[in-house]
Protein backbone atom coordinates (compact mmCIF):
# COMPACT_ATOMS: atom_id res chain seq x y z
CA UNK A 1 0.00 0.00 0.00
CA UNK A 2 1.27 3.78 -0.85
CA UNK A 3 1.63 6.43 1.39
CA UNK A 4 -1.46 8.05 -0.45
CA UNK A 5 -3.51 4.98 -0.24
CA UNK A 6 -2.83 5.21 3.45
CA UNK A 7 -3.75 8.16 3.97
CA UNK A 8 -6.90 8.13 1.61
CA UNK A 9 -7.81 4.69 3.97
CA UNK A 10 -7.27 6.73 7.16
CA UNK A 11 -9.49 9.14 6.02
CA UNK A 12 -12.90 7.15 5.06
CA UNK A 13 -12.43 5.49 8.60
CA UNK A 14 -12.54 8.74 9.89
CA UNK A 15 -15.88 10.43 7.28
CA UNK A 16 -17.59 7.40 5.88
CA UNK A 17 -17.51 8.04 1.74
CA UNK A 18 -21.68 9.22 1.29
CA UNK A 19 -23.66 7.08 -1.44
CA UNK A 20 -23.29 8.76 -4.56
CA UNK A 21 -27.13 9.19 -5.18
CA UNK A 22 -27.15 11.39 -1.96
CA UNK A 23 -24.01 13.71 -3.06
CA UNK A 24 -25.60 14.20 -6.52
CA UNK A 25 -29.16 15.36 -4.73
CA UNK A 26 -27.11 17.92 -1.90
CA UNK A 27 -24.97 19.41 -4.96
CA UNK A 28 -28.56 20.05 -6.95
CA UNK A 29 -29.87 21.64 -3.85
CA UNK A 30 -27.60 24.23 -3.71
CA UNK A 31 -29.11 27.65 -4.22
CA UNK A 32 -27.87 29.29 -7.23
CA UNK A 33 -30.15 32.15 -7.28
CA UNK A 34 -26.76 34.48 -7.48
CA UNK A 35 -25.70 37.00 -10.76
CA UNK A 36 -24.20 34.85 -13.28
CA UNK A 37 -23.13 38.07 -15.39
CA UNK A 38 -22.35 41.39 -14.89
CA UNK A 39 -22.53 42.88 -18.13
CA UNK A 40 -24.43 42.15 -21.42
CA UNK A 41 -22.41 43.92 -23.81
CA UNK A 42 -18.85 45.11 -24.52
CA UNK A 43 -17.41 41.45 -23.20
CA UNK A 44 -14.77 41.86 -25.50
CA UNK A 45 -13.78 45.09 -24.77
CA UNK A 46 -14.06 44.08 -20.78
CA UNK A 47 -11.79 41.24 -21.17
CA UNK A 48 -9.04 43.14 -23.03
CA UNK A 49 -9.19 45.85 -20.27
CA UNK A 50 -9.02 43.94 -17.19
CA UNK A 51 -6.23 41.61 -18.80
CA UNK A 52 -4.38 44.92 -19.78
CA UNK A 53 -4.82 45.94 -16.15
CA UNK A 54 -2.87 42.86 -14.84
CA UNK A 55 -0.03 44.49 -16.83
CA UNK A 56 -0.27 41.83 -19.70
CA UNK A 57 -0.07 43.00 -23.52
CA UNK A 58 -3.25 42.80 -25.40
CA UNK A 59 -3.56 42.63 -29.41
CA UNK A 60 -6.91 42.12 -30.78
CA UNK A 61 -6.56 41.25 -34.38
CA UNK A 62 -9.65 39.94 -37.19
CA UNK A 63 -9.20 35.97 -37.59
CA UNK A 64 -7.16 36.02 -40.71
CA UNK A 65 -4.53 38.65 -39.26
CA UNK A 66 -4.29 36.12 -36.57
CA UNK A 67 -1.16 34.42 -38.23
CA UNK A 68 0.77 37.67 -38.83
CA UNK A 69 0.28 39.07 -35.60
CA UNK A 70 1.77 35.63 -33.88
CA UNK A 71 4.44 36.06 -36.62
CA UNK A 72 4.99 39.53 -35.66
CA UNK A 73 5.06 39.30 -31.97
CA UNK A 74 7.79 36.36 -32.04
CA UNK A 75 9.82 38.22 -34.15
CA UNK A 76 10.39 40.88 -31.61
CA UNK A 77 12.42 38.12 -29.30
CA UNK A 78 14.58 35.62 -31.37
CA UNK A 79 15.01 32.33 -30.18
CA UNK A 80 13.18 28.94 -30.45
CA UNK A 81 9.39 28.85 -29.28
CA UNK A 82 7.85 25.91 -27.88
CA UNK A 83 4.48 24.55 -28.82
CA UNK A 84 1.48 22.22 -28.30
CA UNK A 85 2.06 19.13 -30.83
CA UNK A 86 -1.79 19.64 -31.66
CA UNK A 87 -1.40 23.65 -32.06
CA UNK A 88 -3.46 24.73 -35.24
CA UNK A 89 -0.52 25.12 -38.06
CA UNK A 90 -2.44 28.14 -39.38
CA UNK A 91 -1.58 30.19 -36.24
CA UNK A 92 1.81 29.32 -36.98
CA UNK A 93 1.98 29.98 -40.15
CA UNK A 94 3.69 32.84 -40.55
CA UNK A 95 6.36 32.54 -38.26
CA UNK A 96 9.95 32.80 -39.44
CA UNK A 97 12.03 31.85 -36.36
CA UNK A 98 12.34 27.81 -34.74
CA UNK A 99 9.40 26.15 -33.42
CA UNK A 100 9.52 22.84 -31.33
CA UNK A 101 6.23 21.34 -31.50
CA UNK A 102 5.89 18.85 -27.66
CA UNK A 103 9.31 20.06 -26.53
CA UNK A 104 10.12 17.48 -23.77
CA UNK A 105 9.87 18.90 -20.87
CA UNK A 106 13.87 19.21 -20.41
CA UNK A 107 14.15 21.30 -22.78
CA UNK A 108 11.83 23.83 -21.63
CA UNK A 109 13.87 26.45 -19.84
CA UNK A 110 16.04 26.78 -22.80
CA UNK A 111 13.15 28.26 -24.91
CA UNK A 112 12.55 31.96 -25.78
CA UNK A 113 9.13 31.04 -25.01
CA UNK A 114 5.78 29.28 -25.48
CA UNK A 115 2.37 29.62 -27.96
CA UNK A 116 -0.73 27.88 -26.77
CA UNK A 117 -4.30 28.48 -26.70
CA UNK A 118 -6.69 28.24 -24.35
CA UNK A 119 -9.65 26.89 -22.77
CA UNK A 120 -12.04 29.74 -21.74
CA UNK A 121 -11.41 33.33 -20.83
CA UNK A 122 -13.66 35.39 -17.90
CA UNK A 123 -14.21 38.80 -19.14
CA UNK A 124 -15.09 40.26 -15.32
CA UNK A 125 -11.81 38.98 -14.03
CA UNK A 126 -9.64 38.98 -17.06
CA UNK A 127 -8.54 35.34 -16.37
CA UNK A 128 -8.12 33.08 -19.23
CA UNK A 129 -8.21 29.38 -18.22
CA UNK A 130 -5.92 26.50 -19.70
CA UNK A 131 -7.33 22.84 -19.22
CA UNK A 132 -4.21 21.19 -21.26
CA UNK A 133 -6.04 19.67 -24.18
CA UNK A 134 -6.56 20.75 -27.12
CA UNK A 135 -3.55 23.12 -28.50
CA UNK A 136 -2.49 24.32 -24.93
CA UNK A 137 -0.37 21.04 -24.45
CA UNK A 138 1.20 20.22 -20.66
CA UNK A 139 1.03 22.46 -17.53
CA UNK A 140 4.83 22.73 -18.07
CA UNK A 141 4.78 24.13 -21.45
CA UNK A 142 2.44 27.51 -20.07
CA UNK A 143 4.76 27.60 -16.39
CA UNK A 144 8.31 26.98 -17.43
CA UNK A 145 9.45 29.25 -20.04
CA UNK A 146 9.41 32.96 -19.93
CA UNK A 147 7.25 34.58 -22.21
CA UNK A 148 3.90 32.92 -22.76
CA UNK A 149 2.07 33.95 -25.83
CA UNK A 150 -1.68 32.92 -25.80
CA UNK A 151 -4.26 32.98 -28.09
CA UNK A 152 -8.24 33.28 -27.31
CA UNK A 153 -10.77 33.04 -29.67
CA UNK A 154 -13.45 35.09 -29.35
CA UNK A 155 -15.85 32.80 -28.85
CA UNK A 156 -13.99 31.19 -26.08
CA UNK A 157 -14.46 34.60 -24.21
CA UNK A 158 -17.73 34.04 -21.23
CA UNK A 159 -19.11 37.09 -19.64
CA UNK A 160 -18.91 35.74 -15.75
CA UNK A 161 -17.33 33.37 -14.07
CA UNK A 162 -20.45 31.13 -13.74
CA UNK A 163 -20.86 30.75 -17.48
CA UNK A 164 -16.70 29.98 -18.19
CA UNK A 165 -16.72 27.32 -15.37
CA UNK A 166 -19.85 25.36 -16.89
CA UNK A 167 -17.33 25.09 -19.87
CA UNK A 168 -14.79 23.33 -18.31
CA UNK A 169 -14.26 19.87 -17.19
CA UNK A 170 -13.56 19.44 -13.24
CA UNK A 171 -11.77 16.23 -13.88
CA UNK A 172 -9.14 18.31 -16.18
CA UNK A 173 -6.65 19.93 -14.61
CA UNK A 174 -6.92 23.78 -15.10
CA UNK A 175 -4.55 26.93 -14.86
CA UNK A 176 -5.98 29.90 -14.29
CA UNK A 177 -3.52 33.00 -15.81
CA UNK A 178 -4.29 36.74 -14.73
CA UNK A 179 -1.43 38.22 -16.50
CA UNK A 180 1.98 37.37 -15.83
CA UNK A 181 3.63 35.35 -12.78
CA UNK A 182 3.63 37.77 -9.51
CA UNK A 183 4.07 37.91 -6.28
CA UNK A 184 4.29 39.91 -3.69
CA UNK A 185 5.34 37.92 -0.45
CA UNK A 186 8.67 39.80 -0.05
CA UNK A 187 7.73 43.09 1.90
CA UNK A 188 5.29 43.67 -0.05
CA UNK A 189 7.85 44.02 -3.49
CA UNK A 190 5.97 43.17 -6.66
CA UNK A 191 8.34 40.33 -8.04
CA UNK A 192 7.54 38.81 -11.62
CA UNK A 193 8.81 35.93 -13.20
CA UNK A 194 8.93 34.03 -10.17
CA UNK A 195 6.27 31.25 -10.33
CA UNK A 196 5.41 31.45 -14.18
CA UNK A 197 5.97 33.26 -17.50
CA UNK A 198 7.59 36.70 -16.64
CA UNK A 199 5.99 38.13 -20.07
CA UNK A 200 2.05 37.44 -21.04
CA UNK A 201 0.77 38.06 -24.12
CA UNK A 202 -2.58 38.25 -25.50
CA UNK A 203 -3.96 37.72 -28.94
CA UNK A 204 -7.69 38.19 -28.81
CA UNK A 205 -8.66 37.04 -32.67
CA UNK A 206 -11.87 38.01 -33.26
Amino acid sequence: MSAREDVLRRIDGIVPARPAAEVAAGYAAIDRGYLRRHHEDGVLDLFAERVADYRATVVRVPAAELAATVADRLAARPGAYGIPSDLPEEWTAQVAGELVRGPDVAALDGLAGAVTGCAAAIAETGTIVLDHGPAQGPRALSLVPDYHLIVVLAGQVAPDVPEALERLDPHRPLTFVSGPSATSDIELSRVEGVHGPRTLEVVIAQ
